[in-house]
């Protein structure tokens, strides 16, 4: 994973890290308050031999009493000590308990023994720590002494008395909490990660070029409005509406020797926005003044006349059933060069009926009478009907929606296309949130409106400074 895709995962997931980075910091210091404060008291011990009177003998006493130091060290966190000390203050706990509390560490290459012991009570831990390092001087003493001698080779010497702790040595709540953000923020941006590499649906143009071998001519950004009417005001200025003008420009430079005439526009599944589309690039390739007619062969799930609000009644069917003329089911819609054939009456077979001979003559007779024929067809994976539909067209346009469509269904839905020998022309990218990557990348951020303010001034009629 690129960085660039790292930067885009946490931008994406940015509430991730900062759910983690406070649930990270607040669970440090929950239990950081809920621990009970614990005391810390240390003290020192010095192992040395007795009588060295020459240098030689100094020397081999300080050999000596290093490989006595790590011996000592676990004696003095034994359960013998620990009851020696028990009995010497009178304490309430077993020597299992105490051995627990106490710490003893063999400085390397020196005779120093540091002892540490922890309990709740400061002055309790001082008095554990004096007396373990009391006990011990005499314990040596006892296991060093050889049978009928009265004084041991070896002595043990205090030399750091334990103190009281002014303050606790845990919980160390500022530290704790400090590694709660920091692990919160790390698992939260983790997850964010994750969240992407495990995110199997369709964002990026380039992974749409792997799957399916075309480019994306045209991205749509969410309209809240344009899902309620499935219609952009083609006199306004809106982001939906130049994305439209955009793909109708991009649609147009696909082929300038051999341009698309009959194409037709699926998706592959249902509510991926592909009729939203067909009827918006109809409207845009009328507006530039181009004659187009839009038929409407989704059979099972007709949608273009109720979007358009035009009657449904007879149309396609009846046409491919020899039942009416095209020119009798032909409706024009507003001024400009749009027509609209509607899919009339539900057939008991829609794939057949899509992919006879009649829809091949009938599609024909719409080329030479129109610079565009758009077909609305159905969605490519839960029937069979566009892919018998798709060999009579000049080309083909899937519509994706973003984040909504997986890759494996964009990849299947190009291949059935492929199959047949269709011509994928491109993707269209649908649905886009302004807030995606890929909407900044295309310039979104700028705002709604570019350009559309009157020359002098904004409403009314004051000048900006």
């Amino acid at each position: 994973m690129e960085l660039r895709e790292v930067l885009a995962a946490l931008r994406a997931g940015w509430w991730l890290p900062l759910i983690g980075l406070v649930v990270g910091g607040a669970a440090a210091l929950i239990v950081s308050l809920l621990q009970a404060p614990l005391y810390t008291s240390s003290t020192q011990l010095f192992v040395s031999t007795r009588d060295t009177a020459s240098t030689s003998e100094a020397f081999q006493g300080s050999q000596f009493s290093q490989q006595r130091v790590t011996s000592y060290a676990r004696l003095i966190t034994g359960e013998e000590l620990a009851q020696r000390v028990i009995d010497r203050l009178g304490l309430e706990v077993s020597p299992g308990e105490l051995s627990a509390r106490i710490t003893a560490t063999a400085m390397s290459n020196t005779v120093l023994i540091d002892v540490t012991v922890t309990d709740e009570s400061p002055e309790r831990t001082q008095r554990i720590a004096d007396a373990v390092g009391a006990e011990f001087t005499e314990f040596a003493a006892e296991l060093e002494t050889p049978d009928g001698a009265d004084v041991s080779p070896v002595k043990v010497t205090v030399t750091d008395g334990a103190e009281v702790a002014s303050a606790p040595s845990s919980p160390q709540t500022t530290r704790n909490v400090a590694l709660g953000l920091l692990v919160g923020l790390l698992v939260g941006a983790g997850l964010a990660i994750l969240r992407v590499r495990m995110d199997r649906t369709v964002k990026d143009p380039d992974e749409v070029v792997q799957l399916t071998g075309v480019p994306v001519i045209g991205t749509v950004l969410r309209d809240d409005a344009l899902e309620k009417r499935h219609v952009v005001d083609r006199n306004s200025t809106t982001r939906t509406a130049e994305d439209y003008r955009q793909l109708r420009t991009n649609l147009q430079f696909l082929n300038v020797d051999q341009p698309p005439k009959v194409i037709m526009v699926t998706s592959a599944l249902p509510s991926e926005g592909k009729t939203t589309a067909v009827v918006n690039l109809g409207l845009a390739l009328a507006d530039a003044g181009r004659t187009v007619t839009i038929v409407e062969a989704d059979l099972r799930k007709p949608k273009v006349t109720r979007y358009l609000g035009i009657v449904g009644g007879v149309g396609l069917t009846n046409v491919l059933a020899g039942t009416a003329e095209v020119e009798d089911v032909v409706q024009r819609y507003g001024p400009s060069g749009l027509s609209v054939i509607a899919s009339g009456p539900t057939p008991p077979n829609p794939g057949e009926l899509l992919a006879s001979s009649n829809m091949h003559a009938f599609l024909e007779k719409l080329r030479s009478g129109n610079d565009f024929v758009l077909v609305d067809a159905p969605p490519l994976l839960p029937v069979a009907d566009s892919t018998g539909l798709a060999v009579y067209m000049d080309g083909v346009l899937l519509s994706v929606r973003y984040g909504s469509t997986r890759k494996e269904q964009l990849q299947q839905a190009a291949v059935s296309l492929e199959r047949v020998g269709a011509k994928t022309l491109g993707v269209i990218l649908n649905i886009v949130p302004a807030r995606a990557e890929l909407a900044s990348a295309y310039g979104y951020g700028y705002g709604y409106g570019y350009g559309s303010e009157p020359e002098g001034g904004t409403k009314g009629g004051k000048r900006r400074a």
